[in-house]
């Protein structure tokens, strides 16, 4: 049976009360065309334009950001895929906050937490994210009505059947590498990958963040099923199939192939 998965694309600002709305409609959308879950982008609630703005406008996940958009899982009868929130870290010496991925069920119910382990430092986009962020310390997969769903790119999540994968990608990184790793980790994990993007320019009077966009979905043959271009915001509906899934894995089972008494597991 297939079921369905609202891609979204968005561009965030640095006011969360415009992306709430923004993200309602979104939803609102993807729940009006039969979906069980919807991946929003990284930063789906702030995206900073000055240097302080993320720490300052941080949040517990018991406060007031996420607990409206668990309400808006809950009235839509769908999960969410909150990738992305600054998470508000207590006692931390110099500010810094977790970049966290929340999976919300139908429920309104946080399902599972990740918080982001491969820190973005690469200073000739701009940004260097270990300056304001704390790095997390586990690997995380998660249940789903969809499938087992990899709340990560790390291949340990122990063979999910879906990664998703929110993200803000760097105009430089984004054209270079962007559909590459997206259909690549999707043939090697036999999964498919789900991919929802920040686009365009965030703001005009601060930073001038520029995201990559092209929100993609792709299926464990690395077919794209769903794609947008650099600019536009929206959702995509795309259908994820256990029987495609299971169909390739049956073809070129890799899970049994793989030589762990040769170079052991990371997990």
């Amino acid at each position: 049976m297939a079921l369905r998965v609202g891609l979204c694309q968005m561009t965030a600002r640095n006011d969360k009360e415009i992306n709430f709305q923004i993200c309602r409609d979104l939803v609102s959308e993807a729940a009006s065309q039969g979906c069980t879950l919807v991946a929003l982008p990284e930063c789906f609630a702030f995206i900073g334009a000055q240097k302080g703005e993320a720490q300052a406008a941080a949040e517990a996940l018991e406060g007031p950001t996420m607990h409206r958009y668990c309400e808006l899982a809950k009235e839509k009868q769908l999960w969410l895929s909150l990738g992305g929130f600054q998470e508000k870290v207590e006692g931390e010496p110099d500010d810094k906050i977790l970049n966290t991925h929340v999976i919300v069920n139908s429920l309104g119910e946080i399902a599972s937490v990740y918080r982001k382990i491969h820190l973005f430092d690469a200073p000739f986009t701009g940004l260097v994210e270990s300056q304001q962020t704390v790095a997390g310390t586990e690997v995380v997969s998660c249940a789903s009505p969809v499938g087992q769903l990899g709340v990560t790119v790390c291949y340990d999540v122990r063979f999910p059947e879906i990664l998703l994968v929110p993200s803000a990608f760097s105009m430089p990184t984004g054209r270079a590498h962007w559909e590459l790793l997206m259909r690549t980790r999707a043939v090697e994990t036999q999964c498919y990958v789900i991919a929802a993007a920040q686009a365009g320019q965030h703001n005009e009077d601060g930073n001038k963040r520029c995201s990559w966009g092209h929100a993609m979905a792709v299926d464990p043959w690395g077919k794209v099923l769903a794609e947008f271009d650099g600019s536009s915001t929206g959702v995509r509906v795309v259908e994820v199939d256990q029987n495609v899934l299971q169909d390739v894995r049956q073809k070129m089972p890799l899970a049994t192939q793989r030589r762990y008494d040769i170079y052991g597991r990371t997990s």
